[in-house]
């Protein structure tokens, strides 16, 4: 093959689709769109996965649990793989080159499956509780990647206690109240004494 009898492959390129042109063309008059309806509008869009109006797979299938999108992902290596590989000192530039890590930047884990007899300094980001054992055990190391060194806190001094006064304000006494002026009613006036004697000649 050379420059001469190079040819693209079939449909490789092709034409931009003419809508609108005649009848004769297939596709004039309604451009494809057909008569009526929603799709036949102007600026009418569906949602991905409508399915007429009907209660799309989506919904319908059941959901549980979620996916984590912060999650660490580690790459996992068993005692057992380590025992195989037949090294002294496990680095991370070693397992990349035997194949166990893509990259330097993956993550590593060791976990305890498998039985380990020969003493191996392994370098890892994370060791399971069962792994760190079993190394130390048969006479190797387990060493943390990009550990944490444990400092100790340094206590700030205790912000001095601001004194504050509190400001009695005192109220006005209460206005004595005014006297009040008692005025008595006259005693009724005594009935004449000419109307009492009528009463008394009539009875």
């Amino acid at each position: 093959m050379n420059l001469s009898n190079l040819r693209a492959p079939k449909k490789a390129n092709r034409n931009k689709k003419r809508i609108g042109r005649g009848m004769g063309s297939g596709t004039g008059k309604t451009s494809g769109r057909g008569h009526k309806g929603q799709g036949s509008r102007s600026g009418s869009s569906l949602m991905r996965g409508f399915e007429g109006g009907q209660m799309p797979l989506h919904r319908r299938l059941p959901k549980r649990g979620f996916t984590n999108i912060f999650r660490t992902e580690y790459t996992v290596v068993n005692l057992e793989r380590l025992g195989e590989l037949g090294e002294k000192e496990l680095t991370l530039e070693k397992f990349e080159e035997l194949g166990l890590v893509k990259g330097r930047n993956g993550l590593i884990k060791i976990l305890g499956d498998g039985e380990l007899k020969v003493a191996v300094t392994v370098h890892a980001h994370k060791f399971s509780k069962s792994a760190q054992e079993k190394i130390e055990k048969a006479g190797g190391k387990a060493i943390v990647i990009g550990g944490v060194v444990e400092t100790k806190a340094v206590e700030k001094p205790a912000r001095k206690a601001v004194e504050t006064k509190a400001v009695v304000v005192e109220k006005p006494a209460a206005v004595a109240e005014k006297p009040t002026a008692v005025v008595e009613k006259p005693a009724a006036a005594a009935e004449k004494p000419a109307k009492k004697a009528k009463k008394q000649q009539e009875a």
